[in-house]
């Protein structure tokens, strides 16, 4: 079915490019007369054939057996209080952005605000074609370097935030979980919700013993809801962090570092003295860090990708399944 689903996406796509490619030239036929409007018209379709066709550059870069899947994306604050989180409020508007420009639709799991500003951890899932295939790319630590809004002094200030990506891993797929592996704490949901959320002890947390990956979940109404999203979250982090190890095992035979393992800074946004979004990856630059913070992601997205695919066919490997 995932299959299907994937050859489905392609024929849909070659015809949709295929339909903007003849009223393309329909349209610029009609203007050789010197009509205004319909070399308006050839303008406007020509923006959103390139527009498709990035699209496709990007899914012709993915080759993994779960980039098909929707993505569940955690960001956490760094060392830096007020500023940290007030950053990371800005990844989680980021990647908001970037979905809904894909069209793409989102669901907040658990969400701590900052004491003051911003916010200090925040889980969602992403729900879109090829959205764990794309955000997969932005697992790493961001680095923001502004003139903190939040000093009296107008100093620069240099902050930090992580991202981490996991894949949302189906039934169709076998994650074994022991329960005696795991221990559930409840505890009363902190965020926005109805009587029955803020006063009753509905919230999931979940930590995984023999690895120590904790998940939560506090947004749904009842306590049963919120321990079938975690344990949803658990068996994708956990296959995730499989896929990781197996990352570092070829890597190893390989005898070659990567830049994307966690803990890593892997691209810098600098909105002061200079305007700079740099991918530490790939050497991919912006000079609209506004725009990137916008939601433009697309660049930085597609260089890592055809980057990571270069790499593995340089090595003499095939598409491997983690790409």
């Amino acid at each position: 079915m995932k299959e299907k689903k994937g050859l489905e996406i392609a024929v849909a796509t070659a015809k949709k490019l295929q339909t903007m490619v003849d009223d393309l030239n329909a349209a610029l036929e009609l203007a050789q007369s010197g009509d205004e409007d319909y070399h308006a018209e050839a303008e406007s379709i020509l923006t959103n054939l390139r527009q498709d066709l990035t699209y496709l550059e990007t899914q012709s870069l993915l080759g993994g057996d779960l980039d098909i899947n929707p993505a569940i994306v955690t960001i956490n604050a760094g060392a830096g209080g007020t500023e940290s989180c007030d950053w990371a409020q800005m990844l989680f508007r980021m990647y908001l952005r970037f979905a809904e420009r894909k069209g793409w639709k989102t669901e907040i799991y658990d969400y701590l605000a900052g004491e003051t500003a911003g916010i200090k951890n925040v889980t969602f899932e992403v729900t879109g074609d090829y959205a764990f295939g794309q955000l997969k790319t932005e697992s790493g630590v961001h680095r923001l370097v502004r003139i903190s809004p939040f000093d009296s002094n107008a100093r620069r200030h240099t902050s930090f935030a992580s991202v981490y990506v996991s894949p949302v891993v189906d039934d169709s797929i076998e994650i074994e979980i022991n329960p005696a592996d795991l221990r559930v704490d409840t505890y009363r949901s902190s965020g926005a919700g109805g009587q029955h959320v803020n006063k009753t002890d509905s919230a999931i947390r979940i930590t995984h013993l023999p690895t120590g990956v904790v998940v939560a979940c506090q947004t749904q109404r009842s306590q049963h809801q919120n321990r079938d999203q975690a344990m949803k979250m658990l068996r994708g982090a956990l296959y995730e962090r499989e896929l990781e190890e197996r990352r570092k095992k070829q890597e190893a035979l390989e005898n070659s570092k990567s830049d994307i393992s966690w803990g890593h800074q892997i691209r810098s946004y600098v909105l002061h003295p200079y305007k700079l979004a740099k991918d530490h990856r790939t050497d991919f630059e912006s000079h609209d860090p506004d725009e990137v913070l916008d939601g433009g992601l697309d660049g930085f997205i597609n260089q890592y990708l055809e980057a990571s695919l270069n790499k593995t066919l340089k090595a003499g490997g095939g598409a491997s399944a983690d790409l």
